[in-house]
């Protein structure tokens, strides 16, 4: 497993703006957090979407890759801080 962490740099007023995502062995997410910039936020599992998150349905590319793309800057995190962010920011799931 691996976390991203990605501020997206755009001018979209109804995209998320920080894209968060725990991805798979097989390079697909798993979980996914969009922050939007009012301060909203969706996120997304296999069988969960909320507040317009969605899975990607494409492998998520190495961080190096996505950096090289000038309206992305990102890193990678671990589970530790992904989880925490995803315990804070996502309601109880029962």
């Amino acid at each position: 497993m691996r976390y991203i962490d990605l501020e997206w740099i755009h001018d979209f007023q109804d995209e998320p703006v920080r894209l968060i995502s725990e991805v798979g062995h097989k390079n697909y997410e798993l979980r996914k957090l969009e922050i939007y910039r009012d301060g909203s936020v969706g996120f997304a599992t296999d069988n969960i979407e909320y507040g317009g998150a969605r899975l990607g349905t494409s492998e998520i590319p190495t961080i190096d890759e996505i950096n090289a793309q000038k309206e992305f800057n990102g890193c990678e995190i671990d589970k530790h801080d992904f989880d925490l962010l995803w315990n804070q920011l996502t309601p109880v799931i029962s």
